[in-house]
């Protein structure tokens, strides 16, 4: 018998694959009757996207987009804007269909461009390497800088690396290197000397700290990308040790309310069920745990939710427990809720799961994530590719790996295109302000003009300003008290 939600899924699943773009926000529509129309329907809904359901045939042409992707629930085909996707090609064809779907990135930058914001400065961008991230590097080539790219091995996406080359942008990152290469290709990377630094997790600034100081002297100063980056940057502030000036990208709204919740929880999801599905495992054969209550577990609660899964959720903060509850989750103790379940740590902090934990888990994996995040005993069995079995019997995803990067293409591309654009934003920051030591916010100003950019370029109308009018009025006092009140003075005290 036809499993409808399974069907629907691997339908989600392989345009996720196909294409690496966003479900959230995106026109789709559903052609096509039954359980599996109904059910695709309902994850899509659940995802974010805005779903049109329809019994006309697929090739009807009826209020097609170039964005709207259509679901032929009859033949198993899918198509945007009239066209079969999947067919990116090789690494320079996904380099160009990403460019072509960054369009604020591609808006911000022509603004440096044009006001010489970077031009004639180095730039160095340590972020994991694939087609989104080399055509950042692009961007500010296109803007005059001199620019150069490093990636941790296991970030590095080999056939992209070489095309960012090819196109004249120097690149220190290799898969396949030991760990002293590896020390050694980050310390000829920061020996390119940079007046600004581009940074994913801060190992890059905390490495020039340790081993080049004198690199980091002449930064006009970095930016950091992620929430497992800021926080021991915060505590090189706080010992006093740190000594440059940075901007934390990762907390600007245009960044991670929407990075982590829509692009971290999507791609991580879709990973996770692709790999499970390959061990002949589906994602909802048991409950999952989802620990820690962040952006980024907040996406992946409620992406594994859209897929049908029951999920439940542990957090050591009380005010994101609530969040949770009020969710409409199950809040309790990871050990309470871990035995039979697919546990995915979404805290970024190490040793979130223990050995034991994963001994009582059905399967163990990392959304986001840093080194360390998970453990488990003895030896793992390959099951299939990026998932092993311990000797207790429970899958380990890519052994903690940052699932989506390692055994996936990274976030969806109109996700890290705002990222991107805000990353832009604060690099022009960086060099227009000069921050001083210490770790600082982008500032309002220049968050509102990303987030204005992004929905000018994807064609939000927004209410006109005229209409908050009274909101600016100088006149404080309360409106409910205004017997025997004498009018309030106009600004030329008239």
């Amino acid at each position: 018998m036809t499993d409808a939600r399974s069907d629907a899924e691997r339908l989600l699943r392989r345009f996720a694959s196909d294409t690496n773009l966003l479900i959230a926000g995106r026109p789709m529509r559903v052609a096509g009757e039954g359980p599996v129309a109904e059910a695709l329907t309902g994850m899509l809904a659940a995802m974010g996207a805005r779903v049109d359901v329809t019994d006309a045939p697929a090739h009807a042409e009826r209020d097609l987009t170039r964005d709207t992707v259509v679901f032929d629930i009859d033949t198993g085909a899918i198509t945007m804007g009239g066209e079969p996707t999947g067919g990116r090609g090789d690494a320079a064809g996904r380099l160009d269909f990403a460019a072509a779907h960054m369009p604020v990135s591609t808006a911000i930058a022509a603004e440096l461009a044009q006001q010489g914001t970077v031009r004639g400065l180095s730039v160095g961008v340590s972020m994991t390497l694939e087609p989104k991230t080399a055509n950042l590097a692009l961007l500010l080539a296109q803007a005059g800088a001199t620019v150069a790219v490093y990636a941790h091995p296991d970030e590095t996406d080999t056939a992209v690396a070489q095309a960012l080359r090819d196109r004249g942008v120097p690149v220190d990152a290799s898969a396949e290197v030991t760990p002293a290469q590896e020390l050694e290709a980050a310390l000829q990377f920061i020996d390119r000397g940079f007046d600004v630094l581009v940074d994913d997790g801060s190992h890059i600034t905390r490495l020039s700290h340790e081993h080049r100081p004198h690199q980091v002297s002449r930064w006009i100063g970095a930016t950091e990308e992620t929430t497992s980056g800021l926080a021991p940057l915060r505590h090189m502030q706080d010992a006093g040790v740190l000594a440059t000036g940075v901007i934390a990208v990762n907390d600007a709204i245009t960044k991670t309310g929407f990075d982590n919740r829509y692009g971290t929880g999507q791609s991580c999801v879709l990973a996770i069920a692709d790999l499970l599905a390959d061990a002949g495992v589906s994602v909802r054969d048991q409950p999952a745990l989802v620990i820690g209550y962040g952006p980024v577990g907040v996406g992946v609660a409620a992406h594994l939710r859209a897929l049908g899964v029951d999920v439940s959720v542990s957090e050591i903060d009380p005010a994101r427990a609530l969040l949770a509850l009020h969710d409409g989750f199950r809040v309790d103790t990871a050990d309470a809720l871990a035995e039979g379940a697919l546990v995915v740590s979404a805290t970024g902090w190490p040793a979130t799961v223990s050995a034991d934990l994963t001994d009582a888990a059905a399967a163990v994996a990392v959304a986001g994530g840093v080194p360390g995040e998970i453990a488990w005993h003895g030896a793992l069995t390959p099951v299939a590719p990026h998932v092993e079995r311990t000797a207790t019997g429970t899958l380990i995803v890519d052994r903690g790996g940052c699932i989506n990067v390692t055994a996936a293409e990274g976030n969806p591309i109109e996700i890290m295109d705002l990222s991107f654009a805000t990353q832009l934003a604060a690099i022009a920051e960086v060099v227009q302000t000069r921050p001083t030591v210490g770790v600082h916010p982008l500032s309002d100003s220049a968050v509102t003009h990303v987030a204005a950019t992004a929905a000018h370029v994807r064609g939000i109308a927004l209410e006109p300003g005229a209409t908050r009018a009274s909101a600016g009025s100088t006149d404080w006092r309360s409106p409910r008290y205004t017997v025997g009140r004498p009018p309030f003075p106009s600004p030329d005290g008239s």
